[in-house]
């Protein structure tokens, strides 16, 4: 929504402040321009990324448009997961979880939190190492070590999508330069006409730059930060879930792992210490 409302602000102020100081704004739609540097930075994108970067920036795109995945009260759910399998745990041993790591679409434990169990890829992120623990690994520190090398590898394919918009960005003044250069070129073919057919001309010729400009800082440089953004906000899910294990595997009581998962989030999505104590009171003795 804030791209979209973002994106009529600036349409609105450019052409809209042309306007009133006189501007033509027919003089401003030139075609041909446009194909060229639009063509040309789809063809330079489609060059400069692999098939799976280029499916990566797609989806981005729909990340960009949708905003964060995770709001507080998925936040809210995450911290209650986190809560029930340490308390399973401490009070049953790590045995006890095996049967809820192997088929998490079928445990009674996470069907009580079904947004977490829909997500199956923070399922499986934390079914990965919390069978490990059921294996016998007990060293915090490789985890934290293992967890902040996927952790990393995760970030890197993600953000491709922001690289790869950001490259486009960084590009289209210079292919409007390009466009400009050939509608002067055009311009020099038609020297011998009166110099309102050249200022015409001309114009046109410069509408290439103007686009290029307008194009780069203010719809596609911003569309890769926002999409940088929501990467790195959908970041602290895992994170949370990284915090609370190896406060777990350091031996602390499950309401002090919690705390120390729940401390990791951005401030605008966090729940408070009561909002939490209030969620995992109301869960069921496992």
């Amino acid at each position: 929504m804030f791209v979209i409302i973002g994106a009529v602000v600036v349409v609105v102020c450019v052409f809209g402040a042309y306007a009133v100081h006189g501007g033509h704004l027919a003089v401003l739609f030139q075609p041909a321009e446009f194909v060229i540097i639009l063509g040309a930075a789809i063809g330079a994108f489609i060059i400069g990324n692999t098939k799976t970067n280029i499916k990566q920036t797609l989806k981005g795109l729909k990340r960009a448009l949708k905003g964060p995945t995770y709001r507080k009260s998925d936040y809210v759910e995450l911290l209650s997961v986190l809560y029930q399998i340490f308390k399973l745990a401490k009070t049953k041993g790590m045995l006890a979880l095996e049967q809820h790591v192997e088929k998490p679409d079928e445990s009674a434990l996470f069907s009580q939190f079904p947004n977490f169990q829909k997500d199956h890829h923070a399922v499986e992120f934390l079914c990965d190492y919390l069978r490990m623990m059921t294996l016998g690994t007990e060293n915090a520190n490789e985890v934290e070590t293992l967890i902040d090398a996927e952790l990393e590898t995760h970030h890197q394919e993600l953000h491709g999508a922001s690289h790869a918009i950001q490259s486009m960005a960084d590009g289209m003044p210079a292919l409007g330069i390009v466009a400009a250069v050939l509608g002067v070129i055009h311009t020099m073919g038609s020297i011998t006409e009166p110099p309102k057919v050249l200022g015409e001309l001309i114009g046109a010729a410069l509408v290439g730059t103007f686009f290029g400009v307008l194009c780069s800082y203010g719809f596609v440089a911003p569309l890769a930060n926002i999409i940088k953004g929501v990467d790195e906000a959908d970041a602290k899910y895992y994170q949370c879930m990284k915090a609370g294990l190896l406060a777990h595997m350091q031996g602390y009581p499950p309401a002090v792992s919690v705390e120390f998962a729940r401390k990791v989030l951005l401030s605008t999505e966090r729940p408070n210490f009561y909002e939490v104590e209030q969620a995992v009171s109301a869960l069921p003795p496992v």
